[in-house]
């Protein structure tokens, strides 16, 4: 049986744009009150007018690792409670390792890794004192199966799965909940580099997914019933073969 999100307060890093900005709209429609965290100031300014009175938006770095540390009170500040975190801000890089920039390579891990988990470890006591609350990281179908084309972009999702259900079964107990929505290929920043015409035959052929999509997977797995959790959903285009 589904469960109410209304009255929830929901953030949301990197929620500005893709995934982030879907799963804000759908959380709205579902009655929460949500932050979005985001780097890019110009769009945050443009959704607080238009996402209306029960989205708030913070200006966040997520490299800054102060800002990040210090993230927690500015959220409260806004809304007096956080009930549901989501780690969905990501970098992605791809290609062969040998022919890889190392300092790319740490821009990606970094973000994917080191300011999620500080993230995860800012927010955490916070929803232990009050013995409930849900994290969803926005992993990757990478993150359990090796994609030959992307090594250190899989090897950061395997890291995100590694810290997230081992932490997760150090805070069950205190009623908090976490888990992934792993997603296979979406229309997304992370596809920029794209020619536009590979994405409409992608999108064409089925073979890529909208954010929305995504979204209503995140929807669905807040709203299970408290005692239970969905640990990883793995959602891809169904002319997907992985």
């Amino acid at each position: 049986m589904s469960q109410s999100l209304a009255g929830k307060v929901a953030a949301i890093t990197g929620g500005a744009a893709g995934i982030g900005l879907a799963t804000a709209r759908t959380l709205l429609n579902a009655g929460c009150t949500v932050v979005i965290l985001d780097h890019d100031a110009q769009k945050l300014k443009e959704l607080a007018s238009e996402l209306g009175p029960n989205a708030h938006t913070l200006e966040l770095d997520l490299f800054d690792t102060e800002a990040v540390s210090n993230m927690l009170p500015r959220i409260l500040e806004l809304t007096g409670k956080l009930d549901i975190f989501h780690v969905n801000a990501g970098a992605y890089t791809g290609g062969p390792a040998v022919e890889g920039d190392p300092d790319e390579w740490d821009r990606v891990l970094n973000l994917n890794n080191n300011a999620a988990f500080r993230c995860v470890r800012t927010v955490l006591p916070h929803m232990i004192e009050q013995r409930s609350g849900d994290i969803i990281f926005t992993s990757s179908v990478a993150g359990v199966i090796p994609v030959i084309w992307e090594p250190i972009y899989t090897a950061s999702k395997y890291a995100v799965q590694a810290f997230l259900h081992t932490t997760r079964r150090q805070v069950m107990e205190y009623g908090v909940r976490m888990g992934a929505v792993l997603p296979g290929p979406v229309l997304t920043a992370l596809l920029d580099d794209w020619p536009e015409a590979k994405k409409e035959e992608a999108l064409a052929a089925g073979s890529l997914m909208q954010a929305e999509e995504v979204a209503d997977a995140v929807e669905f797995m807040l709203t299970r019933p408290p005692n239970v959790v969905i640990r990883d959903l793995v959602i891809l285009p169904n002319t997907v073969d992985l």
